[in-house]
C-alpha cells in the first residue's frame, strides 16, 4: 500500500508547534514503525503563501498522488482536494469555523471553509479525534456516518511522571516556579474560557491561592476577550478580578520543558468550552497530574474518570473541585493513579493501527469497484 501524504504542515517552519504538524509527524513515524511494509511518500509544497497553499492542496498534491500511483491520498488536516483520481482520506480534527460563529473570519476565510466543506463530501473516508467531533462533522458537513471513523490522538512517551530531578530543578529555576502550583497550559482565544479560568481563583484564591497559585503559560500582555466582549490583557483581567496575587504568568514555554512543568504541578486546570480532542489534559494525565475543568465537548472522552469535570462556566463548582483535589491527599492519589491508567490507553501505536485499518478498508473498497 502506497500512501501519498499532504506534507504542508510537516514542511512548515512551525511544524513542531502546530497541532497538525505534530499529528502528521507522530502518525507517520508510528506507521513506519508498526507497518514497515506501508510505503509513505510525503508531498512537499513548491512555495508558501495563502494562494500557494490553496494551489498545493487542490492541484499539486492530488496530481502528485496520481503520478506516483498512490493507493491513498492522505490529508492530515481539514483541506481535502475537490477532485482526486486517488481515493482521499482526510483527518478533520474539528469544524470550529462552522460550529462557532466567532471563528468564521472574513470573506476569504469563509470561502476557503466552503471549499473544503464541499470537498469533504468526496472523501473516501474521514478520520476524526473524538465522538464529539464526529457528531459535529455529521451535523455541519452532512456526510455519510459510515465514512467517518473516530481515531483518538495520542500522548508522546516523553510525558511521564518519571522526570529526572535535575530537569524538574532546571525548569523550576528557569520559570521561577513556586514549590507547589496549579497549571494552565493552552491557548487564549475565546473558546479557551480564560475568564472562567481566573474566576476559579476568585472563589478558591483565599483558601489555596498562597499554597497553590495558578501558573499560566503565557505573557501578561497576551490579549484576551471577556464574556462581555471587552478586549484586555491577561494581566489586566487578573487585576479586574482581583486575583493578581495568586496568578503568575511565566511566558511562552519551550517544548522540551513541558514534561517537567506538568510533572511539577499539583493539578491541571482546563476550563475550555470547545475541543476537538484536548491534548493538554492528556499530557498532564500522562505525567500523573489530575485534571479539574470543563465537561464540555470532547474533554470528558479524554479525561474519563481521571479528573473532576463540571459545566464550563461554573467557576464556583470548578473551584470546589480544585480545592478538594489539591488538599485531599487520598483523592489526589486516587485521581493520579486513574490519570496514569487513562493516559496509557492513548498511544501512537493504537492511532497508527486504527488509521491503517481505515486505509486498508478504502483500498479494499476501491479494488472491488
Amino acid at each position: 500500500m502506497k500512501i501519498a501524504v499532504n506534507a504542508w504542515f510537516l514542511d512548515s517552519p512551525d511544524a513542531q508547534t502546530t497541532g497538525s504538524g505534530q499529528y502528521a509527524a507522530h502518525l507517520i513515524a508510528a506507521i513506519k514503525e508498526y507497518a514497515p511494509e506501508a510505503q509513505i511518500e510525503c508531498v512537499l509544497p513548491r512555495r508558501r503563501g495563502d494562494w500557494s497553499k490553496l494551489r498545493f492542496e487542490q492541484l499539486e498534491f492530488p496530481e502528485a498522488a496520481r503520478r506516483m500511483r498512490a493507493d491513498i491520498a492522505f490529508v492530515p488536516y481539514w483541506a481535502p482536494p475537490l477532485r482526486s483520481d486517488v481515493p482521499v482520506v482526510v483527518t478533520i480534527h474539528d469544524v470550529i469555523p462552522l460550529a462557532l460563529p466567532a471563528y468564521r473570519g472574513g470573506p476569504l476565510q469563509r470561502a476557503y471553509v466552503g471549499l473544503v466543506r464541499a470537498a469533504s463530501a468526496n472523501a473516501a473516508a474521514i478520520l476524526t479525534d473524538s465522538n464529539f467531533s464526529k457528531g459535529d462533522i455529521l451535523k455541519y458537513l452532512a456526510v455519510d456516518a459510515a465514512r467517518v471513523t473516530v481515531v483518538p490522538l495520542a500522548v508522546e512517551p516523553r510525558f511521564t511522571p518519571n522526570v529526572p530531578e535535575e530537569d524538574l530543578a532546571r525548569v523550576r529555576a528557569r520559570y521561577d516556579l513556586p514549590e507547589r502550583y496549579v497549571l494552565y497550559l493552552g491557548g487564549f482565544d475565546p473558546r479557551k474560557n480564560i475568564e472562567t479560568l481566573m474566576q476559579v481563583y476568585v472563589w478558591c484564591g483565599e483558601s489555596i491561592g498562597e499554597e497553590y497559585p495558578l501558573v499560566i503559560c503565557g505573557e501578561p500582555s497576551t490579549p484576551v476577550v471577556t464574556d462581555g466582549g471587552e478586549r484586555l490583557s491577561l494581566a489586566r483581567m487578573a487585576e479586574q478580578l482581583e486575583v493578581s496575587d495568586v496568578v503568575r504568568f511565566i511566558g511562552r514555554v519551550a517544548e522540551e520543558d513541558k514534561p517537567a512543568l506538568y510533572a511539577g504541578a499539583r493539578c491541571f486546570l482546563f476550563p475550555s468550552t470547545y475541543e476537538g480532542f484536548g491534548l493538554p489534559p492528556l499530557e498532564a494525565m500522562a505525567c500523573g497530574v489530575p485534571v479539574v475543568g470543563s465537561s464540555a465537548a470532547s474533554i470528558g472522552e479524554v479525561v474519563g474518570n481521571a479528573g473532576m469535570l463540571v459545566e464550563p462556566k461554573d467557576a464556583r463548582r470548578m473551584a470546589g473541585a480544585l480545592i478538594a483535589t489539591c488538599i485531599e491527599d487520598d483523592l489526589h492519589e486516587r485521581l493520579r493513579r486513574r490519570a496514569l491508567l487513562r493516559a496509557a490507553q492513548f498511544t501512537w501505536e493504537r492511532t497508527a493501527i486504527e488509521t491503517l485499518a481505515v486505509f486498508r478498508r478504502v483500498c479494499d473498497e476501491r479494488s472491488r469497484t
